[in-house]
């Protein structure tokens, strides 16, 4: 039998939501350079919390990045640039136009080159799903 009261799902236009972004900052413990500031506008959560969408800014900074072993993401740059520095001193540049992942466990550096403003989508993967 069908449940007719769920509402039906529907698409998530970023340009049809109004919404205020957050501000943070890296943890000083974490600074490499500078002190960026960065935004985050959350446009979309799945009703678990797996997953998460929206537009992320930044100014001109570098801090080191550990990610959880259960966490994603998937980037695509709209503006600037930034470098991914992994821990064995290889580092990966995403420039506007260009698209990456970084991946459960990832540890390293994110720099940011030049002023930067991506869309991400953060997967987190349920433990029990392991």
């Amino acid at each position: 039998m069908t449940d007719h009261s769920v509402a039906p799902k529907r698409i998530t236009l970023f340009a049809d939501l109004a919404v205020e972004p957050s501000v943070d900052y890296p943890r000083p413990d974490r600074l490499v350079a500078g002190n960026p500031r960065r935004l985050t506008w959350s446009h979309f959560e799945s009703p678990t919390g797996e997953v998460s969408a929206g537009i992320w800014s930044c100014e001109k900074g570098a801090w080191r990045i550990a990610f959880a072993e259960h966490k994603d993401e998937f980037f695509a740059v709209i503006e600037g640039h930034v470098r991914l520095h992994e821990a064995d001193g290889q580092a990966v540049d995403v420039r506007a136009g260009e698209a990456a992942v970084i991946p459960a466990g990832f540890t390293g550096v994110f720099e940011v080159v030049e002023p930067v403003r991506k869309y991400f989508v953060v997967v987190e993967h349920n433990a029990s799903h392991a």
